[in-house]
């Protein structure tokens, strides 16, 4: 079975140094896409989280910038920490199961939660 179509974004990083925390995927899942869906933060999530989740923004942003951006190899575990607040559909229909939908931050919501993420450098 041959597996779908996935861009993979050169460069980007592949994960938060010094922690199980991913962002990018190798391969295409062979079970098929993952689905985004929004995930709730809660206030008591775990300061390393909160971290890996302001890294990932961090190299969105600087990757990205403002532009639309196809979801590829982008992990959709990550992803959905910032699904539907930060990371919103650029594209209506919105396919949550496809590696080639695209997305877009919200820059107004993304500076609100994440101040940090928009330094030119982020401290780990």
């Amino acid at each position: 079975m041959a597996l779908p179509y996935m861009l993979k974004h050169r460069k980007f990083p592949s994960g938060l140094t010094g922690t199980g925390f991913q962002f990018t995927l190798r391969r295409a899942n062979p079970r098929g896409v993952t689905e985004l869906r929004e995930r709730v933060r809660h206030a008591d999530r775990a300061p390393r989280d909160r971290k890996a989740d302001a890294a990932f923004l961090h190299a969105l942003w600087h990757y990205f910038g403002m532009e639309p951006f196809e979801r590829g190899n982008l992990d959709a575990g990550r992803l959905c920490w910032l699904y539907g607040k930060e990371v919103v559909p650029a594209e209506d229909p919105f396919d949550r199961a496809s590696y080639e939908a695209l997305l877009r931050i919200d820059e107004k919501v993304a500076r609100r939660n994440f101040p940090d993420a928009f330094e030119d450098v982020f401290e780990v």
